[in-house]
This record gives structure tokens, sequence and C-alpha cells, in this order.
């Protein structure tokens, strides 16, 4: 009597993985699925943070804008240079020295006549 109850445990033990497997393997499949899914969601959310970010960087940027006639003003040009340096007060070489740059790399030459 001993080997039929080890062949019917035997049974019930083949029978019941065989039960588990066939209910917990598309249960894996669908949490492979699930997590896949999770991943490019949490991809995508990230994406979207980045570029959140980046929008409000750009709008916390101040925005300079200038008229043509602003731009023309500013500008430095030879004379400009030449006149704000007389009304400074300082020669040619000393505004190279300020300026870090060389006599003949000074923007006052553009004229090609150089004044001390």
């Amino acid at each position: 009597m001993a080997k039929i109850e080890g062949v019917l445990k035997s049974e019930i033990v083949r029978l019941a993985k065989r039960e588990i497997r066939s209910t917990f393997i598309p249960l894996r499949r669908e949490v492979r699925r699930m997590r896949l899914k999770l991943s490019g969601l949490s991809r995508g959310i990230l994406s979207l943070n980045r570029m959140t970010k980046e929008l409000h960087l750009e709008e916390a940027k101040p925005k300079l804008e200038a008229t043509p006639e602003e731009v023309k003003a500013s500008r430095l040009t030879p004379q400009r240079i030449r006149g704000l340096r007389k009304k400074l007060g300082i020669s040619m070489r000393e505004l190279g020295i300020l300026t870090g740059s060389s006599l003949g790399g000074s923007p006052i030459v553009g004229e090609r006549k150089i004044q001390t």
C-alpha cells in the first residue's frame, strides 16, 4: 500500500505544479509587459521634465531688444573710441595697457592713422 500512496502523492504534486504553471505564466508575461510600459513612461516623464525645465529657464532670461538706432548708437567706432579716449585724457599706449591689447591691435587703427 505504501507504493500507491507515493504514486498518488507524486501525481497530485505534478498536477498541482502544472496547474500553477498554467496560471502564473500568463501573469508573469503580463508583469513583464507592465514593467516595460512603466519604464517607457518613466523615460517619457524624464524627458518632459527636462523640456519643462528648459522652458522655465528660457522664460526666466531677460529678453534684450533694441531698435536699430540704439544698436547703431552703441557701436564703438574708431571716432567714438578716440573721442572717449580724449575725454578721459589717456593716450593710445595707456588704452592698450588698460584693454590688454597691443598698439597695433587697438581698434583706433581702423582709419590707418595712429594718434597719441
